[in-house]
C-alpha cells in the first residue's frame, strides 16, 4: 500500500524548556517571529528530522533545529566567536608566566566563559575560533573530521618548482609524515616568499616544522581561514560574533 506522505506523524516529544518554535527562531536572530511563522507555514523548518507545523513548540539546548537545510543554533546561551590573534599572544586564558593571553583581550567583552578551538602558538598570529560549545570545539580539533586551515607563510626563498608536489605527497617529520592539501606561492619578495598552506593537521608547530624540514623557514605566519570561516578584514587583536550562516557552516563541516 502507498504511504500518505500527507498522513499525520507521530507527535515530537516536548521537552520542559520548550517554547513556541517562531520564539526560539525568532530569538536565534532568524527574523521577526512573525517571519518565522511564515518559514514554519511553507515547511521550510524541521525538529529532529520532522516537518514542524505551526504550534510545535522546541526546547534550544536539545533540539536540532534545521532552516532551509541548515542547522541554527538556537540555544542563545552558546557563544561562537572570531578573534584576530596578535603576534606575541599566547594562546592560553591564565599564563603562569605572566605573559600577555587571550583573556587580556577578552576581558569584560564576553558574559560567557569561552574556550579557544585548537592553537596558534605564541610567534604565529591570525584567526582563533572561541566557544562554550565543547562538542562543537572537539568535533572541529579532531583529525578525523578533516576541517581545513589555511595559512598565509612568510619563508625563505627562493621556492624551487618541485616544492608543492613534494609537500602534497608528503614529508617525514620526527613524529610521523605530514602533507598538505594545498600548496601555492603568492608572492616573492625579495630573498623571502609568501606561500599559501592548507592541510587538517593540528600538531603542535606543524607549519613551522614542516617548512623547515623542506629548506624555507617560516619567519611570519598568518591563519587565514578554519574550515569555512575566514579571518577576512577583521583587525588584529579585535573579535566579532560569527553569524548564524557561519555557525552552521561549522556545524557542516563536520557532518552535523
Amino acid at each position: 500500500m502507498r504511504r500518505d506522505d500527507r498522513a499525520p506523524k507521530p507527535d515530537a516529544p516536548v521537552y520542559e524548556g520548550a517554547e513556541r518554535l517562531q520564539k526560539v527562531l525568532a530569538a536565534a536572530g532568524v527574523g521577526s517571529r512573525r517571519a518565522c511563522e511564515d518559514l514554519i507555514f511553507r515547511r521550510r523548518v524541521t525538529v529532529n528530522g520532522r516537518v514542524a507545523q505551526l504550534g510545535d513548540k522546541a526546547d534550544p539546548a536539545r533540539d536540532v533545529i534545521v532552516v532551509d537545510g541548515e542547522r541554527l543554533q538556537a540555544d542563545v546561551r552558546l557563544v561562537y566567536v572570531a578573534m584576530n590573534k596578535p603576534r606575541g599572544v599566547v594562546t592560553t586564558m591564565a599564563d603562569e608566566k605572566g605573559r600577555t593571553e587571550l583573556a587580556d583581550f577578552i576581558g569584560a567583552r564576553l558574559e560567557q566563559r569561552v574556550y579557544h578551538v585548537g592553537r596558534l602558538d605564541a610567534d604565529s598570529e591570525g584567526l582563533l575560533l572561541l566557544t562554550n560549545d565543547g562538542t562543537l570545539a572537539h568535533k572541529l580539533m579532531h583529525p578525523s573530521y578533516e576541517v581545513l586551515k589555511t595559512y598565509l607563510a612568510e619563508v625563505a626563498g627562493p621556492i624551487p618548482r618541485n616544492l608543492s608536489k613534494r609537500l602534497t605527497s608528503g614529508v617525514e617529520l620526527e613524529d610521523g609524515p605530514v602533507k598538505v592539501d594545498g600548496f601555492k606561492l603568492v608572492d616573492t619578495l625579495g630573498k623571502t616568499a609568501q606561500v599559501e598552506l592548507t592541510l587538517h593537521e593540528g600538531r603542535k608547530h606543524i607549519v613551522r616544522r614542516l617548512m623547515a624540514e623542506v629548506g624555507h623557514p617560516v619567519s611570519r605566519l598568518i591563519r587565514t581561514s578554519i574550515g569555512p570561516i575566514k579571518l577576512g578584514d577583521l583587525r588584529t587583536g579585535r573579535m566579532r560574533r560569527l553569524t548564524n550562516a557561519e555557525v552552521a557552516a561549522l556545524f557542516k563541516a563536520v557532518g552535523d
